[in-house]
């Protein structure tokens, strides 16, 4: 049976945070605010999959409240979400996600993110797609006050 589930999450930009997206580290005068590394990308991964198999989102498995996951890598938390979907025999077919900022632009480590969540998830590089679009100005991700990032994920069940 094939299951699919969608992902969503945005932080805002902050002075003196390193700027992680699909676990690559870019250079950036500003980086996103959060709990974890604040890795938009990932996030929506994360949440598409345990949507995928009717799981809690990641707020619930990681919660901001518990210190244990201050500054977590967010490619460890799709490392800890493979492992949920392992332990009830679910197999992963697909994640795609898209990147919503003005800036940076993404295409020079657009390969190295894809790599990275291939190896988190593991899956093979062919099943992770990554996309950018801005917002063409308009609205708080226009501005630049911050991103957000959307994904859909396929799962199967053993």
């Amino acid at each position: 049976m094939l299951r699919s589930g969608i992902g969503y999450d945005a932080h805002r930009f902050a002075e003196g945070r390193k700027l992680i997206l699909g676990g690559v580290e870019i250079p950036s005068p500003r980086g996103l605010v959060g709990h974890s590394d604040a890795d938009v990308l990932t996030h929506a991964i994360a949440d598409a999959l345990l949507g995928a198999i009717g799981e809690r989102d990641i707020g619930h498995h990681f919660p901001n409240t518990d210190e244990a996951f201050r500054g977590i890598s967010s490619l460890e938390i799709l490392r800890r979400v493979r492992e949920i979907l392992a332990g009830q025999k679910f197999r992963i077919a697909n994640v795609d996600a898209t990147l919503i900022a003005e800036r940076p632009k993404i295409g020079p480590y657009r390969d190295t993110m894809r790599e990275k969540i291939a190896a988190a998830l593991e899956i093979d590089l062919s099943c992770v797609g990554i996309k950018a679009t801005t917002n063409e100005g308009m609205g708080a991700f226009g501005r630049g006050e911050g991103m957000a990032a959307m994904a859909v994920a396929s799962v199967h069940q053993e």
